[in-house]
């Protein structure tokens, strides 16, 4: 199934997990979905999937049900099935936790550093050689710097960094819409500069 083009949000399913930092991803998608008036909800290679056009591409957006640390399972099972190549058929969008909050980074391949979901991804798929929006999530408070990682990344957010991590994901829709329309090289060139970017890294 050629001309297909996919985008992934990683996170945890449960209403537990929705509004956690590790959830960006989700969240990132769920913020493209309403956009284009899309739902996702068709259960497909472990995932729940929908269906938009973006610049004359059908796009096929994907949050794993396989939780975090399987990610791969759910991703390479979309590539196989939709015959994707995953350099310039995928994007892959999750939270990082070593950006500001409000904050994102455009990746065309990376290693995967701390993060379980793109480790996950770069064992099942063989390569570290696929795109990446990384959406800051790191704390903005000095109380959440005694509980940075997991039980940071586990905690629903405040309203507040709710709030300014809207702002990121606005401005990750738009990098999905560039790199599907013009290419990664195009939207790294443009989203990662400084003064696009929120919060200052």
């Amino acid at each position: 199934m050629p001309g297909v083009f996919l985008v992934v949000g990683l996170g945890n399913p449960g209403i537990e997990y929705q509004f956690t930092p590790h959830n960006a991803g989700f969240l990132a998608v769920d913020a493209i979905a309403a956009e284009h008036n899309a739902v996702v909800s068709n259960r497909r290679c472990q995932a729940l999937t929908g269906r938009i056009q973006l610049g004359g591409c059908e796009v096929i957006l994907a949050k794993p049900e396989t939780y975090m640390n399987l990610s791969g399972v759910a991703v390479s099972a979309l590539v196989r099935e939709f015959n994707a190549d995953p350099v310039r058929d995928l994007l892959v969008l999750y939270d990082e936790l070593d950006l500001p909050i409000g904050s994102i980074r455009v990746r065309e391949r990376g290693s995967p550093a701390s993060h379980n979901g793109a480790r996950s991804i770069c064992s099942a798929l063989g390569t570290e050689d696929w795109p990446r929006v990384r959406i800051g999530v790191g704390p903005s408070g000095e109380a959440d710097l005694f509980r940075k990682g997991k039980n940071y990344l586990l905690t629903p957010m405040r309203k507040a960094d709710l709030a300014t991590l809207d702002g990121a994901l606005e401005r990750t829709a738009r990098a999905v819409e560039t790199v599907v329309a013009r290419g990664i090289g195009v939207a790294m060139n443009e989203f990662n500069r400084r003064d696009n970017n929120g919060p200052a890294a």
